[in-house]
């Protein structure tokens, strides 16, 4: 089985609106619908679990299409943070999931997510423990201390990760259950508990088309896009 963990819990501050860039409607409906769209009619997605705030439950519940209604698992609580919030769904996911079904973890502002990408994501952890879609970086990265330039990387080393991420569930559930309570909360990204936990983690290209709403300038490319 292969299980769509999506995050819908954030504030969403960074882009300055009154609610949480999620839940913001494009065109009648709101981003973590067109996000959810995108799962629920993907042939090799069997279920879908999301972590919201109760206040938005109803709301999410309202704008879910049949495909994505016949998946559905249920709501999770969100954590202190993302990454805590992703332990929590993976608490719930355990119930009703094998440990070598796979968790494909999203972003619910990422609404441009393609079917080619989930496909993608899947496939890879057919042979490893896990996938990050990741872009090369475009310009030359610096390291610093803030005043001054420390020292210099090779651009054609480093990379930008991008979501989903696609992982084994029940070692992805153990990489992240061995950081509670304290060290969980360094964690920034998706991916960072499953290296250190030692998985096998492949790296797939990502997409430019993938982009995370998270200014308002993100908002209104979107809002292009769907014009």
């Amino acid at each position: 089985m292969n299980i769509g963990l999506i995050l819908a819990g954030g504030s969403g501050v960074r882009l300055g609106a009154e609610i949480p860039k999620q839940y913001i409607a494009v065109k009648g409906k709101t981003i973590i619908a067109y996000c959810l769209e995108v799962f629920g009619i993907h042939p090799l997605i069997d279920a879908v679990q999301i972590v919201a705030h109760e206040h938005w439950r109803e709301k999410i519940s309202s704008q879910m299409t049949k495909p994505v209604l016949d998946k559905f698992m249920g709501f999770s609580a969100p954590g202190s943070n993302r990454q805590y919030s992703i332990f929590h769904g993976l608490q719930d996911i355990v119930q009703y999931a094998k440990k070598t079904d796979v968790v494909i973890v999203h972003d619910a502002a990422r609404p441009c997510v393609s079917q080619t990408m989930l496909t993608a994501c899947v496939d890879a952890c057919r042979e490893h423990d896990g996938a990050l879609p990741v872009l090369p970086m475009k310009d030359t990265v610096y390291l610093g201390d803030g005043r001054q330039i420390t020292s210099l990387l090779e651009r054609e080393k480093v990379y930008a990760g991008q979501a989903p991420e696609a992982f084994v569930l029940g070692k992805y559930y153990e990489a992240n259950k061995s950081l509670i309570p304290d060290k969980i909360e360094q964690i920034n990204g998706s991916t960072e508990p499953a290296i250190l936990a030692g998985m096998d983690i492949a790296m797939i290209p990502g997409d430019e088309g993938n982009f995370k709403i998270t200014t308002q300038a993100d908002l209104e490319r979107f809002r292009a896009l769907i014009k």
